[in-house]
C-alpha cells in the first residue's frame, strides 16, 4: 500500500517545516487530493492512522481530506468542465478534451496547531 509511504512523507515534510515544539501542537493536517492523483482516500485515512499510531507525538492529529475533482480546460470554447464518470469531454461544446486543470493534487492544503495557529500551503 503505497498510502503508507505518502502518509510518511507528509510527517517527514513537517518534520523538515517544524521544530519539535512546534509538532507536539500539531492538531490537524488538511489535504487535497485530486480524483487522478492515484491515492484511494478511504486507504490514505487507513494508513493515516497506522502511521501516526507507531509514533507519539502525533498520535492525537486528525487528517481531513478534501477530493478535487478532475477539471479542463477547453481551448475550443474558452471555458473549465468538471469531468463525470471519467468522460473527457467539454460539457459546454462536447469536444474531447485532456487538458487537465485540477484533480491530480495530493498537497498539504493546511496544518493547524493548538492556539489557533495555522500555516496553508506547504508543498
Amino acid at each position: 500500500m503505497h498510502e503508507a509511504s505518502l502518509v510518511q512523507n507528509i510527517f517527514d515534510i513537517l518534520e523538515s517545516k517544524f521544530t519539535e515544539e512546534e509538532l507536539e501542537t500539531l492538531e490537524s493536517i488538511d489535504l487535497q487530493v485530486g480524483l487522478l492523483s492515484n491515492v484511494e482516500p478511504l486507504l490514505m485515512k487507513s494508513a493515516f492512522e497506522a502511521v501516526k499510531s507507531s509514533i507519539d507525538k502525533y498520535q492525537d492529529v486528525k487528517l481531513n481530506m478534501e477530493v478535487v475533482d478532475v477539471e479542463i480546460f477547453c481551448d475550443n470554447c474558452d471555458t473549465n468542465s468538471t469531468i463525470n464518470n471519467y468522460k473527457f469531454a467539454c460539457a459546454h461544446c462536447g469536444q474531447p478534451n485532456n487538458n487537465v486543470i485540477k484533480g491530480m493534487e495530493l498537497l498539504i492544503k493546511r496544518v493547524h496547531f493548538s492556539g489557533e495557529q495555522e500555516v496553508t500551503g506547504l508543498t
